[in-house]
């Protein structure tokens, strides 16, 4: 799977059925080449200009189901927000 792939798909969080967003960009581990984590930019109310901003980093191993057209993560709200 590729890049562009997880970009296209919307994350879904599980534990509250909230649209997260959709990927924007992936961590790696240098030595082995996996995916660590999946980072999802968290929009404000109007183009980011108002309201809260940041990214949801999810860690992959939070990731619990990758369908066709959306990813299923498991994560609380309090450990995937990193502030901008």
């Amino acid at each position: 799977m590729r890049l562009c792939d997880f970009q296209q798909k919307e994350v879904i969080s599980i534990c509250d059925c909230r649209r997260l967003g959709y990927v924007a960009d992936l961590v790696f581990d240098e030595c082995t080449g996996c995916i660590e984590a999946v980072i999802v930019p968290r929009g404000g109310f109007f183009c980011g200009l108002f309201g809260d901003s940041g990214e949801y980093v999810i860690p992959f191993g939070c990731i619990r189901k990758i369908g066709p057209d959306i990813i299923l993560v498991e994560i609380p709200e309090e450990i995937g927000r990193r502030p901008k």
